[in-house]
């Protein structure tokens, strides 16, 4: 059983903010800013891929609460919402799970690098992509 099937289950303690039957959401043990939510679902979903649309419409739904929460009770002007899919990505624990990021003006977070296509390069792609 992964960690958050363990939060999910009570086994592991947490502090939750939001639950409903599908989906639980919690503060980040070591947030960027303090009131970072981790949002997921209660079922087990290794990535993205595998949750049903139905289930994964009731997590973004969770994920869009908890940023109003953010805003509206904790006073922050922004966050970012961020899903890192799969190890390669960043992803530690594996349970899909959103981040709720709360954003304070100057913080200076880093969001990524940005890169430039050569020519063609964004056509090839994209013919990629839809082939």
């Amino acid at each position: 059983m992964c960690l958050f099937c363990k939060i999910v289950s009570g086994e592991v303690p947490s502090f939750q903010v939001y639950e409903d039957g599908r989906v639980l959401a919690f503060l980040d043990i070591a947030p960027v800013h303090k009131g970072h939510i981790l949002v997921i679902p209660k079922r087990h979903y290794a990535n993205l891929e595998e949750i049903p649309e139905e289930e994964l419409q009731s997590l973004i739904t969770a994920v869009k609460k908890c940023g109003l929460m953010l805003k509206e009770k904790l006073a922050y002007a922004g966050y970012n919402v961020s899903e890192n899919n799969d190890p390669v990505a960043g992803q530690e624990i594996p349970h899909l799970h959103f981040h709720v990021i709360p954003r304070i003006a100057g913080d200076n977070l880093p969001l990524w690098r940005k890169e430039a296509y050569a020519p063609g390069e964004a056509e090839a792609i994209c013919a990629q992509l839809k082939s």
